[in-house]
């Protein structure tokens, strides 16, 4: 059982997120650990609804020394191919039985992965890092994700929760649920980097996190660009999943979209912001959550602005300041004007590396 099947919601791309940082320290930390990262499938009609080129999957492709990765296809919608899950569980297993995988632990963060789980009778974590019931989807959808989480609070072997809002809410269906935050590298924020030759001049008002409407609130964004357009530039950097009409409005009011950051570049982006802003919106979808930006503002000794979401909202940190939807631009006007305390986050229980040791400790029980 030296061998893991990651079940991911994300791909595995130059935008690290919580599994890529906790399955490149396991990798590290045990010479003899295998793992086959599978990531969310392509769906190309969906690209083409969408206007987008549609991709078609991709092969066992290694990415590593003892790392690989699978992307599916689901080819038609649900509703069309109700077998289309369960085809693609199949596809995995087969991929498993390529690399000699025979008894491999499962990890799945994707709830609609949970047949698997069925299918195979294989041992498995379950990794919550939201809660997706609260999330704004369509009835069918919804329905799928509280079955698939059913599933897997009942039959998995060691359950996961990245925030303790996670713990709470899911402990009526599991009590032995266990904590493991996100955290930050801190290693890369010891050294002052160049700053990045995209970056406009200052002063910057900088978001980094991926631009999607569960989280990112857009009209305050815009509100928040004109009312400081001639004192700071807003800029937006990380995966762009929003709308078209949404990317016009932010457009329209002179905030810059940079696009993706890759991992290794992400600390001089934040050292290099004048301030570094949270303008989320404020919901039961956000109070699950536990911001692995959090903790990389908190590296970066940036002031920073937020709404009161979780995380921000609780944190001790003299540099964070909460803000509504009405005094948002006051507040990151008076952070430009404000002297910064001296340091940034050094506590070593927020590095990744404790994160690892404490998965690493999990799923050495589960085998």
């Amino acid at each position: 059982m030296n061998d893991l099947i990651v079940l991911s919601l994300e791909r595995w791309d130059a935008v690290w997120r919580r599994n890529q940082h906790l399955i490149a320290g396991l990798v590290a930390a045990d010479p003899m650990l295998r793992v086959l990262f599978v990531e969310p499938p392509d769906d190309p009609l969906h690209d083409l609804r969408g206007r987008r080129g549609p991709q078609f999957g991709t092969p066992l492709t290694p990415i590593g020394e003892r790392l690989w990765t699978l992307r599916p296809v689901k080819w038609l919608p649900r509703r069309w191919d109700a077998g289309g899950d369960d085809r693609r569980a199949r596809a995995i297993r087969r991929a498993a039985a390529q690399l000699g995988f025979t008894t491999p632990l499962l990890w799945v963060n994707d709830p609609a992965a949970a047949g698997i789980v069925a299918l195979t009778g294989w041992r498995s974590l379950y990794d919550i890092t939201d809660d997706w019931l609260s999330a704004a989807r369509p009835a069918a959808e919804l329905e799928r994700i509280a079955a698939g989480e059913a599933l897997l609070l009942n039959r998995a072997d060691a359950v996961v929760a990245c925030s303790p809002e996670l713990v709470r809410r899911k402990s009526p269906q599991r009590d032995d649920i266990h904590l493991v935050p996100n955290g930050v590298d801190l290693e890369a924020y010891r050294a002052q980097a160049s700053r990045p030759g995209i970056m406009p001049p200052a002063p910057v008002a900088l978001y980094l996190g991926t631009l999607h409407d569960d989280r990112l609130d857009v009209e305050l964004c815009v509100r928040v660009a004109d009312e400081l357009a001639d004192r700071v530039r807003l800029v937006l950097a990380g995966p762009d999943l929003l709308s078209a009409a949404d990317r016009d409005r932010l457009d329209a009011a002179g905030v810059l979209r940079l696009g993706s950051v890759a991992r290794d570049d992400v600390p001089a982006f934040l050292q290099h912001a004048d301030v570094l802003i949270v303008p989320h919106r404020v919901t039961t979808f956000t109070d699950s959550l536990d911001p692995i930006k959090l903790y990389e503002y908190r590296a970066a000794g940036r002031p920073v602005v937020s709404t009161a979401v979780a995380g921000f909202r609780d944190s001790a940190d003299p540099r964070i300041r909460i803000a509504g939807g009405d005094d948002f631009a006051h507040a990151v006007g008076t952070a430009l004007e404000s002297s910064v305390p001296e340091g940034s986050a050094s506590a070593a229980d927020i590095d990744w590396s404790a994160r690892v040791r404490q998965m690493g400790q999990i799923l050495t029980s589960i085998r």
